[in-house]
């Protein structure tokens, strides 16, 4: 005779399974981080239907940012497959579905590809073609130049800068199928924004970079010099950079001094990399790493929602 114990075990057995693997889709296709691609790409599209007079809120919006967010996510899956040896090496990385064993990369691959193709699809028909083009142009950098240039030099996070800056400008594409200046300004924000964060987690992962191959700046020149002024240099430039909406009329006054003072929050925490100097190396830099990361994170969506909240018809 079977059990109560054993019925409850059968029932809740299965419910595990699909819960994890749920979870494995989730980190396959980078969940997070495709949250906050479509949240920039909100913004793109935001300013977009602000120039032509459409509702900020409808259909359309729903409909690119759906694609835009199976595109990346599809995306991510194909990363996770094309470096799932390198995956396999690195400490943070290693308990990713493939590197685990927990999904085959056929499976991924093909998760991948449906995403991403059907996205770019969804898009040109929900959309306009420019932007199921431009997201598949996007995908199409991201695989094919950056993500094998990361084993070959630190220029890779130049290089992902432009796919990474690329939602902004696919949710403007979206709105009103074209590309103008005011979707180049977003754009630039978003690739100056991209060198503080990225440098802040090359350096902070440093040692599993460096097990895994990927020749981070950080990886290249260990002494860090090189990495802090980048840091240094793109947070300040990021200030200017940030007031164009401003200046381009898309944005007002309360914008633009919240956009100084946030940039100088920023510029400010950089320059806790700088001082006391300390190597790539030494455990004693990982904390003003982790600051200035954490300061990043907080600095972008602050920027496009005070944007938002302060746009000028």
């Amino acid at each position: 005779m079977t059990s109560t114990a054993e019925v409850s075990q059968a029932h809740v057995r299965p419910a595990n399974r699909i819960a994890g693997l749920l979870r494995d889709y989730a980190e396959l296709t980078k969940a997070r981080i495709t949250a906050l691609i479509v949240a920039t790409a909100w913004s793109g599209y935001f300013f977009g239907a602000h120039k032509s007079g459409a509702p900020a809120l409808s259909l359309e919006l729903i409909h690119a940012l759906l694609g835009i967010g199976l595109v990346s996510s599809g995306t991510a899956a194909l990363n996770e497959v094309l470096e799932s040896a390198v995956d396999a090496r690195m400490r943070r990385t290693a308990q990713r579905p493939l590197p685990a064993g927990r999904m085959t990369r056929t499976h991924a691959a093909a998760v991948g590809l449906t995403l991403t193709l059907g996205g770019s699809l969804y898009l040109a028909h929900f959309c306009n073609p420019l932007t199921g083009l431009l997201a598949l142009l996007t995908a199409l950098v991201y695989l094919a130049a950056y993500t094998p240039l990361k084993k070959v030099s630190p220029m890779c996070t130049f290089v992902g800068a432009f796919p990474g800056a690329m939602p902004v400008l696919l949710g403007w594409a979206a709105a009103r199928a074209r590309v103008e200046i005011e979707a180049l300004i977003l754009f630039s924000i978003m690739f100056v924004w991209q060198f503080p964060h990225f440098l802040s987690i090359a350096w902070l992962y440093r040692e599993d970079y460096e097990s895994g191959g990927i020749r981070m700046l950080p990886v290249v020149h260990a002494d860090g010099q090189s990495t802090i002024w980048r840091i240094l240099a793109y947070s300040a430039v990021l200030i200017p950079v940030s007031i164009l909406p401003t200046i381009m009329g898309m944005a007002g006054r309360v914008y633009l001094v919240g956009a100084v003072l946030m940039g100088a929050a920023l510029f400010r925490v950089s320059l806790g990399m700088a001082y006391p100097k300390l190597a790539a190396t030494a455990t004693a830099s990982k904390p003003a790493a982790r600051r200035l990361l954490r300061a990043t994170i907080l600095y972008l969506p602050l920027l496009c929602a005070l944007m938002m909240a302060n746009s000028i018809r």
